[in-house]
């Protein structure tokens, strides 16, 4: 079992709590970030902080910051969020919930603090089948990251670390998620994924990533405990 640390990005759904599982179940120590950054279902950080909670995370940090000055997404401004798309519909097009940079920063902020708290091993969600067609959610930004992970720190460029970006979701499906999330012990009633929730925090069911849970859940066959309006 390994003792080293890894820094797991949170965001309180269904991906980032079933990487935050795999990574303790490999025996990482996990610190988990999670960002408040003007998104208008902020209610998933409430999510994030159970789940860091039931998993045993070491430590869960949140980055305040606001990605609405700049705006350019359905998720931090005033722009519909889709709904009612098809399969085809949500990757034809990069869509308008896509947040400009955002795994790009939120990977350097955890590139951040894993160089303070000699993590060598960042975790991060990003899935390149059930997606809803984001660019910084692709292998190739993957290798790219952590290739300038290795160049841009001290700890990378003295040799004292080597800097590695995992992401065991990559390949799967959402309800290959789903089984893992179960099998690693997630209480999926503490996950929240819809980016349109109403004031209570109850997902709209008709977004994209309420669509891509809805359809994991009827392929892996198992009722979602979390539910709809």
């Amino acid at each position: 079992m390994r003792s080293e640390r890894a820094i797991c990005l949170l965001s309180g759904g269904l991906d980032s709590a079933t990487c935050l599982a795999i990574a303790r179940q490999q025996g990482f120590a996990c610190y988990c970030l999670s960002f408040d950054y003007g998104q208008r279902h902020r209610i998933e950080l409430e999510a994030a902080r159970r789940i860091a909670q039931q998993l045993g995370a070491k430590e869960h940090r949140v980055v305040k910051m606001d990605l609405r000055v700049f705006g350019g997404s359905a998720l931090t401004s005033d722009l519909a969020v889709p709904k009612d798309r098809s399969g085809s519909e949500m990757t034809d097009e990069i869509p308008i919930t896509y947040v400009p940079a955002r795994n790009t920063i939120f990977l350097a902020f955890a590139l951040a603090y894993a160089e303070v708290a000699e993590a060598e091993n960042i975790f991060i969600g990003v899935n390149a089948i059930d997606y809803s067609g984001y660019p910084d959610c692709r292998p190739e930004f993957i290798q790219a990251f952590e290739a300038v992970a290795n160049l841009a720190t001290r700890a990378g460029v003295e040799g004292r670390m080597k800097f590695r970006i995992q992401t065991p979701l990559i390949k799967m499906s959402k309800a290959e998620i789903i089984r893992s999330a179960i099998a690693l012990g997630v209480d999926l009633r503490f996950t929240h994924s819809c980016y349109d929730p109403d004031e209570n925090g109850r997902p709209c069911g008709r977004c994209d990533s309420c669509m891509l849970r809805r359809k994991g859940f009827e392929e892996a066959g198992i009722p979602d405990p979390v539910g709809e309006r």
